[in-house]
């Protein structure tokens, strides 16, 4: 099939921009609401700290792979390109389908709708679900039309959460302790962390962190992408590593177990602990702003895979097309539309599990395939030249880990597992259909 090349963007973004697209996508409604689905069954301090430690070694691994195989392939696309490099065209497909449909797009619908619950704490009367199909249309406006003005609107926002969460955690320290949880280890804190629960929880937690391989899907829209989108990746995932485990350590620390439990705005019960309720309401008004860079970021990002695959897949190609700034306005629209249908049938419960099992599977795929791109490239110098830390041992850390939430994953939540396995196969369907009706239906990357 001829390829619809995708030139080089009239616009680039540079290093600091790229590593604000890794904050931002990561520091979402994960942060601000996970920990409150967490302390149903994790009630060890030590434990529920480990949690995010656990998930931040687990995705600064992944960002390390992530960022030899960007640096490989710096086509845009994510896991669309690298796996259907290192594998199969097929498997990258399904790849791109998941992330095209529903990755980008129910994440959007969830940090958006967390985005209304935090401000009506404020806004009374207003219907958080109207306020996040707001926001989701006002930022499709921006990056359908120009990457520039959107990477300016990403890199402020991105800083001033940065700058909340500092202020949190250096309130918090200043207030003192108005929590009851203890910290220090103890028998029963190594039980739980080696328990089903924990497996489980780390879907929130991997969730929470899901976004440290956010630049590889605009790479090919970055600066020097071989050396600024490793340096991207693993400066966004260490930064927002220290910020978890600080902020979380916070909320522990200023509020009372069962004051969390199942509360789905954590951050404004902690604040309000802290500041008060009114100085809590505007912490939450001041959540919900913020929250707009999260919902800004995957605005941004989604779509290129989606264009990708519009370059390649011929039932898709209407994707790939680009305005007069390069951007894939087709792409972004298609995805908010997904996102407003999201906003308005679920709920951000249904779709962390049904999320996070699906997209674990393929970035396991993708870090295995730093053996495979290895294994290729054992007789000749690589033309590429960022090498993963602590190589084999470091993808083989990331594999065990993953393999062991997945398995848990399926035999504990077997519902949303099934569904996201499901939504592959639906995957795999839409590929074959377009294979035999498409002339030359064989991928040809750009790479090649």
């Amino acid at each position: 099939m001829p390829q619809i090349s995708p030139g080089i963007p009239k616009q680039r973004i540079g290093l600091y921009s790229a590593t604000a697209i890794v904050i931002a996508n990561m520091i979402g409604t994960g942060v601000f609401i996970s920990l409150g689905f967490q302390v149903i069954d994790i009630h060890s301090g030590f434990a529920l700290i480990m949690l995010w430690v656990v998930g931040g070694i687990t995705a600064l691994i992944g960002a390390l792979c992530y960022g030899e195989i960007g640096s490989a392939f710096t086509r845009s696309g994510g896991e669309y390109n690298y796996l259907s490099e290192l594998y199969h065209p097929a498997v990258g497909f399904l790849s791109g389908f998941v992330s095209s449909t529903v990755a980008f797009a129910a994440p959007v619908a969830a940090v958006a709708l967390a985005l209304g619950t935090y401000a009506s704490h404020v806004l009374d009367g207003w219907n958080p679900k109207f306020v996040a199909a707001g926001v989701v249309i006002l930022l499709t406006g921006v990056h359908a039309i120009t990457l520039k003005t959107g990477s300016k609107v990403q890199n402020i926002f991105t800083t001033l959460k940065v700058a909340l969460v500092l202020f949190l955690v250096i309130a918090g320290l200043a207030h003192g302790r108005s929590g009851d949880t203890s910290f220090m280890p103890h028998a029963g804190s190594f039980g739980e962390i080696t328990s089903a629960a924990f497996a489980i929880s780390l879907y929130w937690v991997s969730y929470a962190y899901s976004g440290w391989n956010a630049a590889a899907y605009i790479s090919n829209e970055i600066e020097n992408p071989q050396k600024n989108l490793p340096r991207a990746l693993l400066i966004g995932t260490v930064v927002v590593t220290v910020l978890y485990v600080l902020l979380n350590f916070i909320f522990l620390y200023t509020a009372p177990q069962g004051k969390l439990v199942l509360q789905p705005d954590v951050g404004f019960v902690s604040a309000t602990y802290i500041f008060g309720v009114w100085g809590g309401k505007a912490i939450a008004i001041i959540i919900a702003i913020l929250l707009v860079s999260s919902v800004s970021s995957m605005i941004i990002a989604g779509p290129r895979v989606t264009m990708v695959m519009g370059e390649d897949i011929h039932l898709l190609r209407f994707f790939a097309r680009k305005n007069r700034n390069g951007i894939p306005s087709a792409a972004v629209i298609f995805q908010s539309v997904i996102s407003l249908f999201f906003i308005f049938t679920a709920t951000f419960e249904q779709v962390i599990m049904y999320i996070s099992f699906t997209l674990s599977i393929f970035t396991f795929l993708t870090v295995l395939g730093v053996y495979i791109l290895r294994a290729r490239q054992k007789d000749k110098a690589p033309a590429y030249s960022y090498r993963t830390w602590g190589y084999p041992f470091t993808p083989a850390i990331f594999l065990s880990l993953n393999a062991w939430i997945l398995y848990y994953g399926i035999t504990t939540k077997p519902v949303p597992s099934l569904e996201g396995l499901a939504t592959v196969v639906c995957g795999l369907i839409i590929y074959f259909i377009n294979k035999k009706i498409t002339p030359n239906p064989n991928h040809e990357s750009i790479q090649k």
